[in-house]
């Protein structure tokens, strides 16, 4: 696509948004009436739409139309939220739901503009600043459509009131991630891709191991963890010890199966240089196999990083002291208290995603040489 058409789209992204906007203007809004009833919402749209006019009347530099498309997003979403917390809701209220579409084609103006300013930059910021504004207009988006819609929090909480149960439970939340987070899943963890690696090394130096264990490993990684949970509850109770031994199971396999991909993944030519040097199997070993091996090793871990906290949480399940993730999910939903079901859900997801993030970081610092990594 050349970039006159690019040009041409992103121009029509905008008249669509700014029609859309207007347009609201002249709509209902369910009980409220028209929005110049309500001054302060109505500024504050009214701002949003002098953003998406400036973007489309001028061709301002990638930067600097980012950071408008970001203050016109966040003035748009306070007078839509403020429209909402005075009742504007329901499918009597056309302007709000329509007024809602011309501000998610002007945060999809914004994030393009994100990503091309922000193109040429590899620090941790410019790389999330893109994700970090899109998941804020998804966590918008779900408040204004289960509060629009008065959908029922048993169904589908807000994040307002997920975030109140973060809040008011953060003692009883924390003691739960200690339980399943610190005590289970890092230890797990940490002896399941160990385990994995060293005999990973162990199967390549021996082929006899690589042809008799690899297929016993493969039919044991099938095995469904709700096999797996009761079974390690009674051989090592119901404390930690057995969520523990839940997370090695399922961190062993994926970390040997790439390490040995990995120690393969040597070019003949590379092994023949080794071989010119008079290099032992040790020293071929440390110096060219394993670094060849590291972005495989890596994949395996961050793999890894994700299943260990599924399998400690699904393993509580079956047998727990009265704290733990896993309790917490399955007592809360019996007494229907959804939201502190949801805050516990946030807890494990964000508490995953920052285990994947300082992975994916330490890959980045160890395999800085990978081709993946470079500058084009």
């Amino acid at each position: 696509m050349s970039s006159r058409n690019i040009a041409r789209r992103r121009d029509s992204i905008l008249a669509v948004a700014l029609l859309c906007g207007i347009v609201a203007l002249f709509l209902p809004l369910g009980r409220l009436g028209q929005w110049p009833l309500h001054l302060s919402p109505l500024l504050l749209w009214l701002a949003a739409l002098g953003t998406m006019l400036l973007l489309f009347l001028c061709k301002l530099p990638p930067r600097y139309s980012a950071i408008i498309c970001v203050a016109g997003s966040l003035l748009g979403a306070i007078g839509l939220h403020r429209l909402m917390a005075d009742g504007a809701h329901g499918v009597g209220a056309p302007g709000l739901w329509l007024a809602l579409i011309g501000h998610g084609l002007l945060v999809w103006r914004g994030l393009e503009r994100i990503s091309t300013a922000l193109a040429d930059r590899r620090g941790a910021l410019s790389l999330a600043a893109a994700p970090l504004v899109f998941g804020l207009w998804l966590l918008f988006l779900w408040e204004m459509a289960v509060v629009g819609f008065d959908v029922p929090a048993v169904l589908l909480p807000a994040p307002s009131q997920i975030g109140d149960a973060l809040v008011t439970a953060s003692a009883t939340l924390a003691a739960d991630f200690v339980q399943t987070f610190i005590r289970a899943v890092i230890p797990g963890f940490v002896l399941g891709s160990a385990a994995g690696l060293l005999v990973g090394v162990l199967v390549d130096r021996v082929p006899f191991l690589q042809r008799g264990l690899l297929p016993i490993g493969n039919l044991v990684s099938a095995l469904p963890i709700i096999g797996i949970a009761p079974i390690m509850v009674m051989w090592f109770g119901f404390d930690w010890q057995s969520k523990a031994a839940v997370v090695v199971i399922m961190t062993f396999f994926p970390m040997l199966v790439n390490t040995i991909a990995g120690l393969n993944a040597l070019s003949r030519i590379e092994r023949d240089l080794m071989a010119t040097y008079a290099a032992t199997y040790r020293q071929t070993l440390l110096r060219a196999r394993l670094p060849a091996a590291l972005p495989f090793i890596f994949n395996a871990l961050k793999v890894n990083s994700t299943l260990a906290l599924i399998g400690a949480i699904v393993a509580e399940f079956f047998g727990t002291p009265i704290l733990g993730m896993g309790f917490r999910i399955s007592t809360e939903v019996g007494r229907m208290n959804i939201p502190v079901v949801w805050a516990t859900i946030a807890v494990a997801a964000l508490a995953g995603s920052l285990s994947y993030g300082l992975i994916a970081l330490a890959e980045r610092w160890l395999t800085f040489w990978h081709p993946s990594f470079r500058r084009p």
